[in-house]
């Protein structure tokens, strides 16, 4: 598991630190995929755990220390797979708190082509604040952590 917001990018890599490029140049590692809590890495043809294991995690984890060297792929593919549990984490969490704390919430409706929407219900409906907590707090965090995020739109207000 990787610590929520380490790594900026999901998907399918273009590029990873230089420990799991040599994994994956020597065929010990078959492919490397960053999920939004988790690197998924798997191994080549005929390796196993057992014996690669220990190499993989000591890779990994200096790979970790470089999260600059983290480059996704044009066609990262599962973007919205990964928008939803992104946005989910996030309502869940730090963007989400906020709007409770007001007496709002936002709902998580769709995503789709990279495309989130989502509801604002309770104090947040109509507040003249809602487009900036909306943008702000969770758009920003979004596409800091997808860049394939295309946008957020607020069902509540598209519809007007």
């Amino acid at each position: 598991m990787v610590p929520a917001g380490l790594l900026t990018v999901t998907g399918r890599l273009a590029e990873v630190p230089a420990p799991l490029a040599a994994l994956l140049g020597d065929g010990t590692l078959a492919g490397v995929e960053a999920e939004p809590a988790a690197v998924v890495t798997r191994l080549g043809p005929g390796r196993g755990w057992a014996a690669e294991g220990p190499r993989v995690r000591t890779a990994l984890h200096a790979a970790l220390g470089d999260p600059g060297g983290w480059v996704a792929a044009e066609d990262a593919g599962g973007t919205d797979t990964v928008l939803r549990t992104l946005v989910q984490e996030l309502l869940d969490g730090a963007a989400g708190q906020f709007a409770r704390s007001h007496g709002g919430r936002i709902h998580l409706l769709e995503v789709h082509d990279g495309v989130v929407t989502v509801r604002l219900t309770g104090a947040c409906h109509g507040c003249p604040a809602a487009r900036v907590t909306l943008h702000q707090r969770l758009e920003r965090e979004l596409r800091r952590r997808c860049p394939a995020l295309r946008a957020v739109v607020d069902a509540s207000t598209a519809a007007r």
